[in-house]
């Protein structure tokens, strides 16, 4: 590769004009600056970093342009999710601009340096591909694999103000639960039908600790995600970005879970309102490809005392209690996980015995695990988990 055509290709990534956004990666802002740099000192520091760059790609460039080009969040993108007409001329610039990443995925380091330059020139993988065609199928299945920040995880949070993947994000599955099976089978119905496009119900999953609740969810989230759901988790004391949160993914075809955990209010909380007008389907908080699943140990989510019984500076007191407790009854569907009895807590502890193999007499681990329960003060999933634990230990 000689140096004209070094510098032609670098006129041609400064001009992109869709997949602009991707310029500003350190990946593309190192290639171009090497690209273009005369001096050999330059030269090889710039490709250093380029290199560099690519680790978390496993040092494969066509792996990071893949990457950088299904999230980009572009004109074309955008006009395809809000099925506007696309002009030919942006039409035309997306085709190009893909063609200009397919030859980038062809070039190797030995391309872009004689042999005789350097003694070491650090390596990099590159596979050719077809972007065009690879946008094209992103295209068709975008309901699914998404577009712009929803493509890069299953699960997200907020952090300032800002939607981001959760990297570490659990990655339970539903084949590790034991017992429970009607209150689970409630949420993936209601998920699938939210996957369908059919009406979904805000969930409410309510009980005793340690039962599986957030769990639950997590596990649904991931079972739907090839049918293109993903999780958004807020804290409670985020809820005032609940409007924030919806404006951004109204229209996306992706499906969302706002998932909120460990919920519960003081009657004089500010983001009590919040989610009682997202819950009510209020317009600026509520987005018709999402629904609310929270968890909480209270069937009524409101901190309610003896004392706000007997407010005398209260005229409509019944109104006003009745306001507080009855913010549960405004999900569409609550899912009651007791804790279990004696006979599902040790059905529980022989399940997660065996696929530990852990080898101990039936009757000697049951009253191990129960000696455990009455020391814990109570029977739960994520008690017998512990036991078990304890075991292996």
């Amino acid at each position: 590769m000689n140096e004209q055509y070094k510098e032609k290709l670098a006129c041609e990534l400064l001009a992109l004009s869709i997949f602009r956004n991707i310029l500003n990666t350190r990946t593309m802002q190192s290639f171009i600056s090497f690209l273009t740099e005369k001096e050999n000192l330059q030269k090889i520091k710039f490709f250093g970093e380029f290199v560099y760059s690519l680790a978390e790609y496993n040092y494969s460039f066509s792996k990071f342009l893949s990457n950088a080009v299904l999230i980009d969040e572009n004109k074309y993108i955008l006009s395809v999710v809000q099925k506007k007409e696309i002009p030919d001329i942006l039409l035309e610039n997306t085709t190009k601009e893909l063609k200009i990443f397919s030859e980038l995925s062809k070039i190797t380091a030995d391309d872009l340096f004689s042999k005789n330059d350097f003694k070491y020139i650090p390596k990099f993988e590159n596979t050719q591909t077809d972007f065009v065609k690879l946008y094209e199928k992103q295209i068709k299945n975008i309901s699914k694999v998404g577009y712009g920040i929803f493509a890069t995880a299953k699960m997200f949070k907020v952090l300032d103000e800002q939607i981001i993947p959760i990297k570490s994000a659990d990655e339970i599955s539903v084949d590790k639960f034991i017992g429970y099976k009607d209150q689970r089978k409630q949420i993936f119905d209601n998920t699938k039908a939210l996957c369908d496009g059919k009406p979904a119900a805000n969930i409410l999953l309510y009980g005793d600790a340690g039962t599986g609740k957030s769990s639950t969810v997590k596990a649904c989230a991931n079972f739907f995600y090839n049918e293109g759901v993903r999780l958004i988790e807020i804290r409670k004391d985020q809820l005032l970005s609940l409007s924030y949160i919806m404006g951004k993914i109204i229209g996306n075809p992706l499906k969302f879970i706002i998932f909120i955990d460990d919920l519960s209010f003081n009657k004089n909380d500010d983001s009590f309102s919040m989610l009682k007008a997202a819950l009510e389907g209020s317009a600026s908080a509520k987005a018709n490809n999402a629904v609310i699943y929270a968890t909480s140990n209270r069937r009524h989510i409101i901190k309610e005392s003896f004392s706000d019984r007997h407010n005398e500076d209260d005229i409509h007191i019944n109104d006003t209690i009745q306001e507080l407790t009855s913010l549960s009854d405004r999900f569409g569907l609550t899912v009651y996980f007791e804790k279990p009895n004696k006979n599902l807590y040790l059905e529980i502890v022989f399940t997660l015995a065996a696929r530990n193999k852990i080898k101990m007499d039936k009757e000697d681990l049951s009253l191990k695990a129960e000696t455990f329960a009455l020391n814990r003060g109570s029977r739960s999933p994520r008690v017998a988990e512990q036991f078990i634990n304890s075991l292996i230990l």
